[in-house]
């Protein structure tokens, strides 16, 4: 479930190196955007060479004479790509707290040394960008028209004017697997070992984490799960449809609960608009809530309605990434983390 709060529904769908005179040129068709500040990074893709292609989800090839070695990418993605050893110099999106530390969305990025492009939604500096001689723009798409998540679509011809290929990964409407693999490709075309130790290792980590997960769905299927996120005045219950993370639970036997097609409707499809008076409409004895700081956390949540929740009471409330890092060494805890859960819980709903 992308960002309930920030979203508009249309966009749910639903969510220096070139020279000065080049620059300047750029610039002054391009314009610029609020963003916050970085350093840059090491580059990409080391030990390719010759030309190189990738086919991304939109069904669009990116290509280019040699290996994308200046890499700018949403921050999941940059993240990702930093588990399989390809880095990036350029992030925007949800890169860090307002104390200036890593945010959860980061993974295990090196911030410090980024050029962060913008912080929040709609900020994308193009200056900056620019000023990184981009040779590959990498976000994932959270709908099944191409957009590409947090790049601002009014700034989208500017951006294209700077010139670098875009690739898009799709995280709509398909299971953790398949986007896993896709992202998994796009670093092998980037010069990933994927044959690496570390990365086999973390592979098979994920693949028996599913194989605990659907075994403790097995034993307790009585027990029901509920995914959820936290505003101010708003609580949102998540359908399993178009999640890569719930649909991927779901089909290994997680009994989540579902909110109606027509009280979604009013979102695009994802997730049910609850006031926190109705919070208790759907029975459940786990709760996964949204743990990115876009979202209220459960500790800092003071709604009395909330509190008497018996999932809350019995301390069955787990955290949950709406927007998974794609590597394997990401996701294979969020599975653990829903098994062991399971496995501990009590009936309490």
């Amino acid at each position: 479930m992308p960002n309930a709060r920030a979203l508009r529904p249309s966009r749910r769908g639903i969510l220096a190196a070139g020279g000065a005179l080049g620059l300047s040129a750029v610039l002054a068709a391009c314009g610029d955007e609020d963003g916050s500040n970085g350093g840059s990074g090491d580059s990409a893709g080391a030990g390719k060479k010759g030309p190189w292609s990738f086919k991304d989800d939109r069904g669009k090839t990116a290509s280019a004479d040699k290996t994308p070695s200046s890499i700018v990418a949403f921050v999941g993605a940059a993240a990702a790509l930093h588990d399989y050893g390809v880095p990036v110099k350029g992030v925007f999106g949800p890169t860090k707290t307002k104390d200036g530390k890593a945010d959860v969305q980061a993974g295990d990025l090196d911030v410090a040394k980024l050029t962060v492009l913008g912080n929040e939604w709609g900020q994308f500096s193009i200056e900056k960008y620019a000023a990184l001689a981009p040779d590959l723009l990498v976000s994932t798409m959270f709908d099944d028209s191409g957009t590409l998540w947090y790049v601002p679509e009014e700034s989208t011809k500017k951006i294209e004017a700077v010139g670098a290929p875009s690739v898009g990964i799709s995280v709509y409407d398909r299971q953790m697997p398949e986007s896993l693999q896709r992202m998994l490709a796009l670093a092998e075309s980037l010069g990933a070992d994927t044959g690496a130790k570390e990365i086999s290792a973390a592979k098979k980590r994920f693949e028996d984490a599913a194989a605990r997960l659907r075994a403790a769905a097995k034993a307790h299927p009585d027990i029901k799960v509920m995914a959820g996120s936290a505003s101010q005045d708003i609580f949102y219950v998540s359908g399993t449809n178009l999640s890569i993370d719930l649909e991927y639970f779901k089909s290994l036997g997680v009994d989540f609960v579902e909110p109606s097609e027509a009280a979604k409707k009013e979102s695009g499809g994802w997730f049910e608009n609850l006031s926190w008076e109705n919070v208790d409409k759907h029975p459940a004895d786990i709760i996964m809530m949204d743990n990115r700081t876009s979202a209220i956390q459960p500790a800092d949540i003071t709604e009395a309605t909330w509190k008497k929740l018996p999932a809350v009471k019995a301390g069955q409330v787990i955290p949950r990434n709406p927007e998974p890092i794609l590597s394997y060494d990401k996701c294979a805890p969020l599975l653990e983390d829903l098994a062991k859960a399971i496995e501990g819980a009590k009936k309490v709903s």
